[in-house]
């Protein structure tokens, strides 16, 4: 049976609008998308409802909650309540989940200690307002080396220790660019998936070298993830998900949105299905 794929809209973020992203993976053949508050808020809440019902499309993932991190109590009740309203948006439409962004480590503070702390409070509050809004918050560990500007959950296993400490609505999505390193991805990507703790997967390609620490994210099969392990990984630990794209990229970010969207399906299609994905 054909996989589901899922096309994130950071993937066309230069190219297309709300609109024009939601009606190209329509008439692709796709069921869900997953998209982004900032696009959202362009066109308001009531035609991004009314565009993905009259495509017939639903919310797959929403981004994003946060940042959240701050240097004093008052800039962090500011965050907290715009992420509340990002988790409430999310909810009103639809999603299955929204992605968890805590932000890098607040202004003149040294070390992940109070980044890490910061972000398990402010998990513990916001996973009760997302549960509240029946939607689930979902943890994704990015690469070590964007601790420092985005977030302090890094791994796998602190993003299935703090779910622990959450209980019951947080979950993870796994990113293949952040985490296709880690010596224990097989055994903790089985661990979230012995608790029904896996949200999502999202694919992209580490490109060697790799010029810019955000947004030279590789097309899949370009770079030297073995996607097809991974997918493997995922599938065995229960995961019964769609595969998200989400390709980060000036370059491909410059080429023809049609092109980028075709040939993202053509690579899901070689790599984790061998059948025409639809």
């Amino acid at each position: 049976m054909p996989v589901e794929i899922v096309m994130n809209h950071a993937t066309f973020r230069k190219a297309w609008r709300f609109d024009a992203f939601v009606e190209a993976c329509a008439a692709a053949g796709m069921r869900r998308v997953s998209i982004w508050g900032n696009e959202v808020a362009e066109i308001g809440l009531d035609a991004a409802r009314s565009r993905l019902r009259d495509s017939g499309m639903r919310a797959f993932g929403y981004n994003r909650a946060g940042p959240l991190l701050a240097d004093t109590p008052e800039k962090r009740q500011s965050l907290m309540a715009a992420a509340k309203a990002e988790i409430e948006t999310a909810a009103e439409l639809g999603a299955d989940h929204i992605l968890l962004f805590p932000g890098g480590i607040a202004d003149g503070a040294k070390g992940l200690e109070a980044a890490r702390s910061q972000t398990t409070d402010a998990c513990a509050i916001l996973n009760e307002h997302a549960r509240n809004c029946g939607i689930a918050l979902a943890l994704e560990p990015l690469h070590p080396m964007l601790a420092g500007d985005r977030t302090a959950l890094c791994t796998l296993a602190e993003a299935n220790r703090l779910c622990d400490r959450l209980g019951s609505n947080a979950g993870i999505v796994i990113d293949s660019y952040h985490v296709w390193w880690d010596a224990e991805l097989e055994a903790q990507t089985a661990l979230a998936g012995s608790s029904g703790r896996i949200l999502g997967f999202h694919v992209n390609d580490w490109l060697v070298p790799t010029r810019h620490l955000l947004t030279d994210r590789g097309m899949m099969g370009d770079g030297v993830i073995d996607l097809a392990a991974m997918w493997a990984m995922v599938l065995g630990a229960g995961y019964d998900g769609p595969i998200e794209v989400e390709i980060f990229s000036e370059h491909w970010w410059a080429q023809d949105p049609d092109a980028v969207l075709a040939l993202a399906l053509g690579r899901c299609a070689e790599i984790f299905s061998g059948e025409a994905a639809r």
